[in-house]
């Protein structure tokens, strides 16, 4: 069942992370790291770290996918280092090290995003500068968050979400099963609103991202055949205020960084300097 989705092994994760050349096992061990646990309002515990070498007062919190954990944010923990932000990275409900019995694609997860934003505000002030990134699942959570819940940082990027749950249900059953959305959406909506309490409407980005009035950069590769690119360009469309799009021409899904990196961080780049808060660092890394 798509709640009790198999999730990689961090061995699986690091491996991947490593051959991409995004994890220095050494290097990550070696960077001064806080430990963080954040609590649920759902009464579990959410696990992180939080990499805090400036005092600047500047943040941004990245979001995983569904599957991974904090492991797959470090390559996004390291770009936005590099330009100067101190970075919270933890893992989602039932991920990781966090708590929590089930997936809920965004659902329950944006409220534990709210409950790190607030944590980050309460510890270093309500005035900070932050930003949020997030991948595939965490992009929906981030985009549900500040659509639903509160806007609540300066800025957002959405990395390959999906604009509606039920589209992505309907789609990967067509591509992955040839079964028509008739045949099996009848049973599914009132089953998972039975077993976890909420609908699937409940989880469409597309119905509130007019919400969202900060800034919010969407990245999508051209060839993601897993959530396809039309997704970000239905909510880009939808997005009022200022907003920004960048289709990767490499990769499959949630690959656009790993195969497009030099291009990936001239988009970012671009959109920091529109928004006023582009201050890039010589490669962090050099500097610990």
């Amino acid at each position: 069942m798509m709640m009790y989705i198999k999730k990689r092994t961090d061995e699986e994760i690091l491996e991947r992370e490593t051959l991409d050349g995004h994890f220095i096992q050494k290097d990550f061990d070696e960077l001064e790291k806080l430990e963080v646990t954040i609590p649920s309002e759902y009464g579990y515990d959410v696990k992180g770290y939080l990499v805090a070498p400036y005092e600047n007062r500047k943040f941004v919190i990245i979001c995983h996918g569904v599957t991974v954990n904090r492991y797959n944010s470090v390559k996004y923990m390291n770009l936005f280092l590099n330009r100067g932000f101190n970075v919270l990275i933890y893992d989602h409900r039932r991920h990781g090290e966090s708590g929590g019995k089930t997936t809920s694609y965004g659902h329950y997860e944006k409220y534990d995003l709210r409950s790190a934003v607030h944590w980050l505000k309460e510890k270093y002030g309500q005035d900070i500068t932050l930003g949020i990134h997030g991948e595939s699942m965490g992009s929906v959570t981030m985009l549900l968050y500040a659509g639903m819940l509160e806007d609540g940082a300066d800025f957002y990027v959405a990395d390959c979400p999906f604009h509606s749950l039920e589209d992505q249900l309907l789609y990967r059953l067509k591509v992955d099963y040839r079964l028509p959305g008739f045949f099996v959406m009848p049973v599914a909506r009132p089953f998972l609103k039975w077993r976890d309490g909420y609908s699937l409407r409940d989880v469409s980005p597309i119905a509130v991202v007019d919400q969202i009035k900060k800034p919010l950069l969407f990245i999508h590769s051209k060839k993601d055949a897993y959530i396809p690119a039309d997704s970000s360009r239905q909510l880009f469309e939808k997005k009022t205020g200022p907003k920004k799009i960048y289709f990767a021409e490499n990769g499959d899904h949630a690959m656009s960084f790993t195969e497009n990196r030099a291009e990936y961080e001239r988009v970012l780049d671009e959109f920091l300097e529109e928004i006023g808060l582009a201050e890039k660092q010589e490669a962090y890394k050099e500097k610990r």
